[in-house]
């Protein structure tokens, strides 16, 4: 699964863009999905996948993710006490933002929580001590196919952000976003019945 340019990223007609315009965007990455016929927007896709989670963490995944938490508990990195002190991207949410959305903001979606969900493109964050991170789903239509957008945005809360984030990065780049995307398109075919 590639991960692409930030320049082909950016051309797309996002709300992210602006919405996160002084966030880095960390990486972006994107599948490719086969075009069973046109209109299938993001929202429906979700609905119609079976698990109703469109990137199901492999075992592999799930482990790295658990010894993450595990270390986060030690440290204490994930009290719940930051992130309910923190100023959240939510707070940046227009009212047009909040009438356009089809989940409220703030809503748990596993580990994140949802700052905005439309049709076509959804954006969740995680606040911790070792980063202020969103997650940005997207799905264009193409001429002969679609593509499914994963993009990850990081905000410093402190000295730990840049050694956390360096810490991570190679299994982020090798083994958790492939395998998720990997899901994305085994959940699309499953669900549209394309190969």
């Amino acid at each position: 699964m590639p991960q692409i340019s930030e320049r082909e990223f950016e051309v797309l007609p996002l709300r992210v863009h602006a919405f996160l315009a002084d966030v880095p965007l960390h990486d972006v990455w994107a599948v490719d999905l086969p075009r069973p016929r046109a209109g299938i927007t993001l929202d429906e896709f979700r609905r119609r996948v079976a698990s109703a989670c469109l990137c199901t963490p492999s075992p592999v995944v799930r482990g790295l993710l658990n010894v993450r938490l595990f270390v986060g508990r030690f440290f204490g990195w994930d009290r719940t006490t930051f992130e309910r002190t923190a100023p959240t991207f939510a707070d940046r949410l227009t009212p047009a933002d909040r009438a356009r959305s089809l989940a409220p903001a703030g809503m748990p979606e596993g580990l994140f929580r949802v700052v905005y969900y439309f049709e076509n493109e959804q954006l969740e964050e995680v606040i911790n001590r070792t980063a202020h991170a969103a997650a940005l789903s997207a799905l264009v239509e193409t001429a002969n196919s679609y593509r499914f957008y994963f993009a990850v945005y990081v905000r410093n809360v402190g000295w730990l952000t840049p050694l956390y984030m360096a810490l991570i990065d190679p299994f982020r780049k090798l083994i958790v976003y492939p395998s998720l995307l990997r899901t994305v398109r085994a959940n699309w075919n499953k669900t549209f019945g394309t190969a």
